[in-house]
């Protein structure tokens, strides 16, 4: 079906203009006339909704973003198909990817950082208590509003803990750049995978950078798996600079125990002076984060050595 300005999905949906293009979708502003109200309305791709795969990602991302509903995740309000064509109506998001903000900025000022990771902790730790791993936390899929609120978006590969995994043998999902490095070998998502983009996202705002860069995907996954981040800029603040080291280990149980845990830690960050303060209180409107927990011992860190035997393997390969 010929998607186009003015089409009307599911007799109520009615596009309005294009607003963003990915590889598998599009992503329209739009009009629920039913309710009169905007939406955001995601429409998959002649091509991919042909591709049995893509699909399933598709309708996992309806599936897994409904039952989510917190201020820091777009809310999914519907899921349908209209001659062939499926589609998602979310909650329209008036705000823009921190990847353009970084784009045109390159750095962020380190409050206004710590101010976005806190409230995409708030969003990670709705959707971990779900038993949803996002897969693919990444600048794209940070919506920042004013005052740097932040909501949560495309959870197409995500994975509950009740459902099966959408990989083949030797692929591993999600976008290279922010992969940790455990999906990287196929293993498991948990939410320490998903603390570790934030990592790669706090290192890129405050180095201008992405820590691990290659030639191809493969290359760049096998980056995660086994070299070391490198040094950051000698003017960022030593305790954010533990702090995203400390994101970015290679064994998920020296990272925070879990995003709530994090943005704790994020709050008590002493930081260097820059003049410049959050626009909006992070807490402003949110649940007060439960009381610190003490670790067990039985997930107590260990002594974590990357497998000499995975250094030339393709991430996910048995």
């Amino acid at each position: 079906m010929a998607i186009h300005a003015g089409t009307t999905l599911g007799g109520r949906y009615v596009l309005r203009s294009l607003l963003a293009v990915g590889g598998m979708g599009e992503v329209w502003r739009g009009t629920d006339v039913d309710l009169d109200r905007e939406i955001a309305i995601k429409v998959l791709k002649d091509g991919a909704a042909e591709n049995e795969t893509f699909l399933k990602r598709f309708r996992n991302e309806a599936r897994n973003a409904a039952g989510l509903l917190h201020s820091n995740i777009a809310q999914v309000f519907d899921f349908g198909d209209h001659d062939g064509t499926p589609y998602i109506v979310m909650e329209l998001v008036e705000g823009e990817p921190l990847s353009t903000i970084l784009e045109r900025e390159r750095t962020l000022d380190e409050t206004r950082l710590v101010t976005i990771l806190r409230h995409t902790c708030r969003g990670l730790a709705a959707a971990h208590e779900a038993g949803v791993m996002h897969r693919d936390i990444k600048p794209g899929n940070l919506l920042v509003q004013e005052g740097d609120r932040v909501k949560i978006t495309d959870f197409g590969v995500s994975r509950g803990t009740d459902q099966t995994t959408l990989t083949a043998t030797g692929m591993v999902m999600g976008t290279a750049q922010y992969l940790a490095p455990e999906l990287a070998l196929g293993k498991p998502a948990t939410p320490a995978s998903d603390l570790y983009a934030l990592g790669i996202i706090a290192f890129e705002a405050v180095a201008g950078k992405r820590p691990f860069t290659a030639a191809s995907a493969v290359d760049i996954a096998i980056a995660q798996v086994n070299d070391p981040v490198p040094p950051l800029p000698a003017g960022v603040s030593p305790e954010l600079a533990a702090l995203i080291f400390r994101l970015l280990d290679k064994n998920p149980r020296r990272r925070p125990l879990s995003a709530l845990e994090l943005d704790r830690i994020l709050a008590d960050l002493e930081l260097v002076d820059s003049g410049e303060q959050p626009r909006i209180p992070v807490d402003a409107g949110l649940p007060a984060a439960p009381p610190r927990r003490a670790m067990p011992p039985s997930i107590a860190p260990r002594e974590y050595r990357p497998r000499p035997d995975v250094e030339r393997r393709r991430p996910g390969a048995r």
